[in-house]
This record gives C-alpha cells, sequence and structure tokens, in this order.
C-alpha cells in the first residue's frame, strides 16, 4: 500500500449518472482524502450527457469503457457477440455446470473491458457495484493483488419473477464467487441484507439510497394551484404502481397533475394516457426527459407526494427501498408507498410522511387520496413531517450512511494520520 493517500478504483458496469450510489461513494471517499478513479461504462445516448455533466463538476479521475453504438462500434458489436455465445453455452451446459467464464460473461456484457480499465493503473483497494461489475471487481483485485468490497444494492437472485436462460443460477454463482473474498459487503436496506445473511451466510452493510438535502422552499405560487404527484425512474414502464394511482386519483374526483421523468418506451406511454384519458380525466400527465444525478433532489421541489408503488411480484420489490423515496424525501416531500414489506415497514417509521396503500388497491388508495386532497392540515402535516424525517435521519450525511461507508473503508484502508 502507498505511504501516501490510498489509492480505491470504483467501478460500475452502468454509466455513473445512473448509479447514484457508485457516484455518491466517489464522491464522499475524495472529499476523505482517498485517491479516487471511477471506471464506468457508456453505452446508452441521454446518459452520455449526463456522464459528461459529472465529468465537468468533479475532480476525481474517471476511465469509461465505451460501447456506445455511435462512437464504439466495433466494441459495442465484440461485447455484444461474446455476451450471446456465453448465454447460448450457458444454456446448453446448464447454467448450474457451465465453467466460470461463460456465466461471467453471461453475466456482465463488459466484464473483459472492465478488469482491463481497473488493472490499467495502481490501486490499493477495488469497491463496485451493479450485476455487471461484480465479478469484474473481484478479479481485477485479485489481478493487482489487493483487497476488494462489492455492493448488493439489490438482492440480485431475486430480480425478475422469471429470468431467462436460468439467469438466477447465474446470479447465484456469480455471488458465490464474489462474496466470501470480499473484505466488507454493503446493501441498500436491511431487508436485502437479511435475505443475504440467510442465504450465504454473511451480512452486507446497510448503507441507504439517501441523497444531500435540499430543503429550501420552492417559490409560492401566487394562486391556488393544482396538485401536483410526481413519479421518475431510468426507464418509464408498467410494474411500478402507476395503474393504481391514475384510476385512484380519478376515482377521488382530483384535478390535478401527475409528472413523470423517465425514459420513454412505447408503446407504453401511449397505452398509459389513453388509460389516464379513461379513468381520470380530470389528471393531467406530463413527461419529463430524464436528469442528471445532480439535479433529481432540486427537481422534486414543490410536488405533494412522491409516488413509490413498488408491486410485490417479484422478491427483490419486496426488500428494495429505493432512489425514489429518499429523493423525494430529501426535497422535503412526503411519499406514496405500496404496501411492500420494506416500505411498509419505512411507512410506519415515518409517520405523516408517508402514506401506504395496498397494491391493486385501487379503491382504498382512492379514499386516503380524498382524505388528502380534503384536508390542508394534513397536507401541512406531512410536508412538515416529511422535511423533519429527513433532518433528522434521511439523507445521506448521515452516519448510518455516509458515514458507515467511510467507518468499512477506514478499518480497511484507513487514511494516514495527519
Amino acid at each position: 500500500m502507498t505511504a501516501s493517500r490510498p489509492r480505491v478504483c470504483i467501478v460500475t458496469a452502468g454509466h455513473m449518472s445512473t448509479c447514484p450510489r457508485m457516484l455518491k461513494a466517489a464522491d464522499a471517499l475524495h472529499g476523505a482524502g482517498y485517491d479516487v478513479r471511477v471506471v464506468s461504462a457508456s453505452h446508452t445516448g441521454w446518459a452520455v450527457s449526463a456522464d459528461q455533466e459529472l465529468r465537468a463538476t468533479r475532480s476525481w479521475r474517471w476511465t469509461i469503457v465505451d460501447y456506445n453504438r455511435t462512437t464504439a462500434r466495433f466494441v459495442q458489436i465484440k461485447t455484444g457477440a461474446r455476451m450471446r455465445i456465453a448465454h447460448m453455452l450457458t444454456r446448453g451446459l446448464g447454467a448450474a455446470l457451465v465453467p466460470r467464464t461463460f456465466y461471467v460473461h453471461a453475466y456482465s456484457r463488459a466484464h473483459d473491458e472492465l478488469v482491463g480499465a481497473v488493472t490499467a493503473e495502481p490501486a490499493d483497494f477495488v469497491y463496485g457495484g451493479t450485476t455487471g461489475a461484480l465479478a469484474a471487481v473481484a478479479e481485477a483485485a485479485g489481478r493487482l493483488r489487493v483487497p476488494y468490497a462489492v455492493d448488493l444494492e439489490d438482492f440480485h437472485t431475486g430480480e425478475r419473477s422469471a429470468m431467462v436462460g436460468d439467469l438466477n443460477v447465474v446470479a447465484e454463482r456469480v455471488e458465490r464467487l464474489v462474496m466470501p473474498g470480499a473484505a466488507f459487503l454493503t446493501t441498500s436496506s436491511p431487508m436485502i441484507a437479511d435475505a443475504y445473511e440467510e442465504k450465504y451466510g454473511l451480512r452486507p452493510r446497510t448503507i441507504h439510497n439517501t441523497f444531500s438535502l435540499d430543503l429550501s422552499e420552492p417559490p409560492q405560487a401566487a394562486e391556488p394551484r393544482p396538485w401536483r404527484f410526481y413519479w421518475f425512474s431510468q426507464t418509464l414502464g408498467a410494474g411500478r404502481g402507476l395503474e393504481d394511482f391514475i384510476p385512484a386519483a380519478g376515482r377521488a374526483g382530483i384535478s390535478g397533475e401527475l409528472h413523470l421523468r423517465a425514459r420513454v418506451r412505447e408503446p407504453y406511454l401511449a397505452d398509459l394516457l389513453r388509460f389516464a384519458r379513461d379513468t381520470a380525466p380530470s389528471l393531467d400527465v406530463k413527461v419529463h426527459e430524464p436528469a442528471g444525478p445532480d439535479a433529481m433532489v432540486p427537481l422534486a421541489h414543490g410536488y405533494d407526494l412522491g409516488l413509490s408503488g413498488e408491486e410485490p411480484t417479484v422478491i427483490n420489490r419486496r426488500m428494495c427501498l429505493g432512489n425514489k423515496i429518499f429523493t423525494y424525501l430529501a426535497a422535503g416531500v412526503p411519499v406514496l408507498l405500496s404496501a411492500t414489506p420494506a416500505q411498509s415497514q419505512l411507512g410506519r417509521e415515518l409517520g405523516d410522511a408517508a402514506m401506504v396503500y395496498e397494491p391493486g388497491d385501487v379503491a382504498g388508495l382512492a379514499e386516503q387520496l380524498s382524505r388528502f386532497t380534503a384536508d390542508p392540515q394534513m397536507r401541512r402535516r406531512s410536508q412538515c413531517a416529511a422535511r423533519d424525517a429527513a433532518r433528522q435521519r434521511w439523507h445521506w450525511e448521515h452516519p448510518e450512511d455516509r458515514g458507515a461507508l467511510l467507518d468499512a473503508f477506514g478499518q480497511v484502508v484507513p487514511l494516514p494520520r495527519r
């Protein structure tokens, strides 16, 4: 290890702008005094621009593995062909029996390129997250002969209700490959930590998907404005509670706006707009382009409720506490949560800052929305409770989130004493 600042390489198989956990880790470690280099991928048009905005505002070093169709066509073809062959061999030989090189490449399109980028420079520690980076982190650290840690944001063997090509078994093999050798493990919710401990006997440290506070009061409208509700994700698609919220708003007779921020997939958007016109004619659905990570909390200002309608049909969705919830709270916006086990538990902790409904119970949700919109005092209480919850616990700078991450690093790669 170097006698000066420890060199940490942060790795994600996605765009840095779409991986807030690794972005926050890089920022926190750099701010604490570590020598940070980031390795991330580039493959999606809109996120390339968001990455460029990040690059202009960060001073840690950054290596990009580019397999974008426009800027790295050969790499895109090569990695795509390699992954298809790996899938074919994994299915043919059996996911439980296929050699390591095949299941690793079936799980990660850019595995070799990520490993090459990490090992291109010396490091004292490697830390990474997202599915496609897990095996790359372990392999690269092994080549560099340094310790590593992995972030298991989701319960990867439970991310889909039906996984084509037995990828569920592949996910388990990757986890069994990387977890035992890690200096530490992190995850995003207590229930996901419980699931990993039960499955593998190893408990990740929970570091929530919290964000830095931005509780500045939005400008007050001169006249009464319509109700404003907000939902965002990387991609607009089914299974995120919109099919419950829209008809519930219609039943409640709400005149207002539903703002959606995501990359649009057709024909889903056209179908959703048609559904909204039929079931909630007084609800104006407005669609916005995705935005970079630094803008997400400010963009949540001024809404009456933030929506997090996870559906419990997928195991991971029952246990996760996603970015949406803590983005809304960091902006002082109360949350509407579907009653998955994890969100129900959080809803009880949040009190007046949260409304919780059973997925599929449109009538019950409509009743709650009716009470909320008919009672100005309830609205004010929920706003105050959201701001209080964010200040007291649900912000990134809290000792149990950023502090926990820095503590984990300090135990393995401590900073030199000043």
